[in-house]
């Protein structure tokens, strides 16, 4: 059948040449086609083509069956009508029965749902989702926990790399540490590690399992498991995993699960700030005004199952977890420690009294050594002991350097340590003071480091001026001995009573 377009277009083509075989030929279409066209005083529309069903001789029988008093189900009605001659299949039977259902009696469908709203602090609802994310410069599948307060929508989420029991209880103590508080209920799905048994057909409780029931009990909150098969008993928090992964997992890569969580975090918070199509409100607003106050305290540690382990600190500062190395602060070197792996990614550090010491991504390496150079700060040496790393370190800070370097290794066999020990005195002195007196020092042969101290000791009782550089020139212009270029503590006075010189109190 030729839609309106052609029909239109016929009658345009037509008034302009007047002519069935010129406007056939303009189109590409036949004369027949064009004529028909042009014969009808008003557009063409579809008609769908009527078939006769093989049940229709046999409606009004399925209609009495299905209603009182039969009842029969779909089943019994297909065999009841091949009694009666019917040859046709069960499919078109169930779906007449659909419509049937639908007109006859009080029906009402099995999709209608009331809506809940809950009062503020009463409910939260937790669930998660997977996804497959570049993390590390490689696809892995990782968990996505979501958690929602229904009154306010304020969401939190956090990734894992598991889903087991220890995973979901970590996960929804950490989000409702990010909520900031805890519901008088919090509504969940039916996995083993929350649910034993859930069985709709039966009067039977549900019954939880002892580890969910001793967290909701730690937490101070119960645990209302959603019906079977019933997803949208909990659509508030189902409805924003197919957003966070178009609008955050899609098209975005991460260095490790650390920087996952943190810009996952931050993603739902700017969500929370935008307004929530149902409540009209923003739920970041919604959630201060009136739900945070509501919320339950939170307790002040976290319930676990995971058993901890114990790690001896080495003597350089690292705990052996998994054949990777990680360094701890070096006040607990030789000491005991404890820790606890979460997610699948997160260690966590204790000490002894399970105070925790500090949390890092395990390395998804084998035989890796991960150093933090501030766990060493307390015992790192201020100046290198490296000879050519000295030399390097002497002359890019001070412009005199080379010059002493060079003047040093033609009277001292180790020109290094004397350079070191003036490095040594950077707490005391500024670079510019330190660098104008080794030009002194060489100019007048004074390059041991007795003989360089000396020389700072006539500048701090101000016997002997300085020559500074403006930073703009860096040119040597007028005298000046300004004390606020000098810092100094006792240990400076340590050095005078070694070498046996008098102390200039000042």
């Amino acid at each position: 059948m030729k839609d309106l377009e052609d029909w239109a277009a016929v009658q345009k083509v037509y008034k302009q040449t007047k002519s069935k075989r010129a406007t056939a030929e303009i189109l590409g279409i036949s004369r027949n086609t064009v004529k028909k066209l042009l014969g009808l005083t008003e557009p063409p529309k579809y008609q769908r083509t009527a078939y006769e069903s093989k049940i229709d001789k046999y409606k009004e029988q399925i209609i009495e069956w299905r209603c009182e008093p039969y009842c029969f189900n779909g089943t019994r009605i297909y065999r009841e009508l091949k009694k009666k001659g019917y040859e046709g299949s069960s499919g078109p039977i169930y779906r007449f029965l659909r419509k049937v259902d639908e007109d006859v009696g009080n029906h009402i469908s099995n999709k209608a749902t009331v809506r809940h709203e809950s009062p503020p602090g009463d409910q939260a609802q937790f669930d998660w989702s997977e996804y497959e994310v570049v993390v590390g410069g490689r696809y892995r599948k990782v968990y996505c926990f979501s958690m929602i307060l229904a009154a306010s929508r304020k969401k939190a989420v956090c990734f894992s790399l598991k889903v087991d029991g220890a995973a979901i209880y970590e996960a929804i103590q950490e989000l409702y540490d990010d909520l900031g508080g805890v519901t008088l209920e919090l509504l969940i799905d039916n996995p083993k590690a929350l649910v034993i048994t859930n069985n709709p057909k039966t009067e039977d409780e549900v019954r939880y399992n002892p580890h969910a029931l001793m967290m909701a009990k730690h937490l101070g909150t119960e645990l209302n498991a959603c019906p079977c098969y019933w997803p949208r008993k909990k659509g508030k928090v189902e409805r924003p995993f197919n957003y966070i992964e178009e609008q955050f997992i899609k098209g975005n890569t991460f260095s490790g699960m650390d920087e996952l969580n943190r810009r996952g975090k931050a993603f739902i918070d700017e969500w929370c700030e935008e307004k929530h199509t149902t409540t009209r409100r923003i739920p970041n607003q919604h959630y201060l005004l009136e739900e945070k106050q509501l919320l339950q305290p939170l307790p002040k540690f976290h319930y676990s199952t995971s058993k901890m382990q114990k790690r001896i600190v080495s003597s350089d500062s690292f705990v052996s977890i998994n054949s990777n190395k990680y360094s701890v602060p070096v006040k607990y070197v030789g000491k005991t420690v404890l820790f606890r792996i979460i997610y699948g990614f997160r260690i966590e550090l204790f000490d002894t009294k399970e105070n925790l010491i500090m949390r890092f991504e395990a390395s998804d390496r084998k035989y890796d050594v991960v150093a933090d150079p501030d766990h060493y700060k307390p015992i790192a040496k201020k100046v290198s002991t490296s000879i050519p790393q000295i030399r390097r370190d002497f002359t890019r800070r001070f412009g005199n350097g080379l010059k002493y370097l060079e003047a040093a290794g033609r009277k001292f066999d180790q020109p290094s340590h004397y350079a070191r020990k003036i490095m040594e005195l950077q707490e005391l002195y500024d670079d510019q003071i330190l660098n104008f007196f080794i030009g002194i020092a060489v100019d007048e042969d004074k390059m041991d480091i007795q003989s360089f101290r000396a020389l700072l000791r006539d500048y701090n009782s101000r016997q002997r001026p300085v020559i500074i550089k403006p930073p703009e020139s860096n040119e040597l212009t007028g005298f000046q001995n300004d004390d606020s270029l000098l810092t100094r503590d006792c240990s400076y006075y340590e050095f005078t009573v070694k070498e046996g010189q008098p102390c200039n109190w000042e």
